[in-house]
């Protein structure tokens, strides 16, 4: 109710309680002595007189002095910085450790630097292809910069969630659906990045952004069977692709080493079948002048060489018995390895003796016909 009331009949309540009779404001030295007496008293004022008063309001003083002096101490953690505001202003910024500060003069704040926050962000979004993706996103970031964390934006915490979220709708919307949810996934991480410093940048909100993890994107439940398979196909794609890059790797070097070795072997072959026919020209060539000097003799030496060669390599053995001698010949046919796999008996006294011409020189180089039992062996030369 207030103290003046239209109609009150000059019955009007004073504050000062005047009661009316004087409407000015109260006498300021005697409201103080009123105040100074009632302090007097509470200190024994009125037993002991002032000195004593006066004491106590000094003991008074004292302890409220040492209370203000120690509620002044502080800590700064090591993590921390502790922001000093003067009056509400800005002071300076302190370092951690045991601090002081005046009390009801100077207010800290104090602001870690060094924990890396976590910052989420998701949501349904409309990719470039006008299909929608429930999309998640991670920003990690810290404080460098605390007095622009508190002052330079309301909250700064808050304004990089709305950059963030609205980054990466802008990103998203710039790009297909199949990019988001399998190939292109770390283009889209990158470009978030950059779009959300570029947002950030002008505002100086004191703000490091250290990582950006996207997570796993996913299309809605009514799709979600059909983009799975797409997924799965893909990722077999790319698994396919990979053991094809390791067999290619496996094999080439084999390849090139086997490519190696059979040129090194035809170069092998190619040398000796160019020596081998060197050898035979010089022999040859060696040989011309004897044959010049006696045709006959050289004719005849040739052919027995060469007999010699084809005969060694024949698997049969001949045994040519003089007439008359009924004798046995034993020949020791497991030392033979195998060569004598034909032994043919003495032939009777009474049995005819074959001749057999061998071929000359010009079938020098054919298979020689086999000898049969009792056949003997002559040159053949007329």
């Amino acid at each position: 109710m207030a103290w003046n009331e239209p109609g009150n009949n000059g019955k009007d309540r004073d504050p000062w309680g005047n009661n009316g009779k004087n409407q000015g404001p109260p006498d300021l030295d005697e409201l103080l002595r009123k105040v100074s007496r009632r302090f007097g008293g509470l200190f024994g004022e009125g037993k002991s007189g002032g000195d004593v008063g006066r004491f106590g309001l000094s003991i008074a003083l004292i302890i409220a002095v040492v209370v203000w002096v120690v509620s002044g101490f502080y800590t700064i953690r090591e993590a921390e910085r502790g922001v000093v505001l003067r009056f509400g202003e800005f002071s300076h910024i302190v370092e951690p450790g045991l601090r002081w500060k005046p009390t009801f003069i100077d207010r800290v704040l104090p602001v870690d630097v060094e924990s890396v926050r976590s910052l989420p962000a998701s949501g349904f979004m409309l990719t470039q292809d006008e299909n929608v993706v429930r999309v998640e996103m991670d920003v990690q970031y810290r404080v460098v910069n605390p007095e622009q964390y508190l002052f330079s934006v309301t909250n700064a915490d808050e304004s990089l969630s709305q950059a963030t979220d609205s980054a990466l709708r802008y990103v998203v919307g710039h790009t297909k659906m199949d990019d988001v949810l399998t190939t292109g996934r770390e283009k889209v991480r990158q470009e978030t990045w950059q779009v959300v410093d570029g947002i950030i940048e002008p505002y100086q909100m004191g703000l490091q952004i250290v990582d950006v993890n996207f997570l796993p994107a996913r299309p809605p439940e009514e799709v979600k069977d059909a983009f799975d398979d797409a997924i799965s196909a893909q990722e077999d794609e790319q698994r396919f692709i990979r053991e094809a890059e390791a067999y290619a790797r496996e094999v080439e070097p084999k390849a090139r080493g086997q490519v190696k070795r059979l040129e090194q072997e035809a170069e092998a072959y190619k040398s000796q079948i160019v020596l081998k026919a060197k050898g035979e020209v010089a022999r040859f060539n060696e040989l011309l002048p004897q044959y010049q000097a006696a045709p006959e003799l050289t004719r005849e030496r040739i052919y027995l060489e060469t007999m010699e060669d084809l005969y060694q390599q024949t698997n049969k053995v001949v045994v040519d018995m003089p007439a008359g001698n009924n004798s046995m010949i034993y020949l020791p046919l497991d030392k033979l390895s195998g060569k004598a796999n034909a032994v043919q008996p003495a032939r009777p006294a009474s049995a005819p003796v074959n001749e057999v011409s061998a071929p000359t020189n010009e079938g020098a180089n054919s298979t020689p016909t086999p000898l049969r039992s009792g056949d003997r062996f002559s040159s053949g030369r007329n």
